[in-house]
């Protein structure tokens, strides 16, 4: 788990679809002024309370499933870039991106978690990326402390796509990074 909270002043890999999103809405805004340091709100509910808590385990149990061992929160930073990617579990050049969601449910590799994950190999200049996804039920979400079941890790891999990462990813992310260094919000019109 990264123990700082704060998103000022960097661009993460979960903030993958802000970077090219539609500018002119008030959530992007709000996370924009969050990035300038201006706005801080820590979101968290149960749901992500959970997954927080659960996931250096479901991660242990992906290195006896795969017989591996992984190096678990990593970090990158790119200074100049304003760039700061976070990697749940990374073997080689093997990344485990570990989400976390409502039995019952079907998981999907949303476009969120997709750029997510395009910004991840990027990152480390990896094509290996597999969403590691574990169904919690309600027992899960009262009590952390549950052994995980092997049986139910379901590996999604995402393909990169280094068109989207060179045509719309990296220009954003360029754009972006002299904003922060400028402490301004990008010009109206741009992107």
């Amino acid at each position: 788990m990264i123990s700082v909270k704060s998103r000022a002043y960097w661009l993460g890999a979960s903030d993958a679809s802000r970077i090219v999103g539609n500018r002119n809405t008030e959530t992007w805004q709000k996370w924009w002024t969050e990035k300038l340091g201006l706005y801080s709100e820590h979101f968290q509910n149960r749901y992500t309370l959970a997954g927080t808590n659960y996931e250096h385990r479901i991660l242990r149990a992906v290195e006896k499933d795969r017989m591996i061992r992984l190096e678990l929160d990593k970090q990158i930073r790119m200074e100049d870039l304003r760039v700061r990617i976070n990697y749940d579990g990374v073997y080689g050049n093997s990344i485990y991106e570990c989400k976390t969601y409502s039995a019952g449910k079907m998981f999907k590799v949303t476009k969120d978690y997709w750029r997510q994950a395009q910004m991840e190999m990027w990152g480390l200049g990896s094509d290996d990326l597999s969403i590691v996804a574990y169904p919690l039920d309600e027992e899960n979400y009262n009590n952390y402390w549950l052994a995980i079941d092997r049986e139910k890790l379901e590996y999604h891999k995402v393909e990169r796509d280094d068109e989207f990462i060179e045509k719309k990813l990296l220009p954003n992310i360029l754009e972006l990074a002299e904003c922060i260094k400028k402490g301004i919000f990008p010009e109206e019109g741009d992107k």
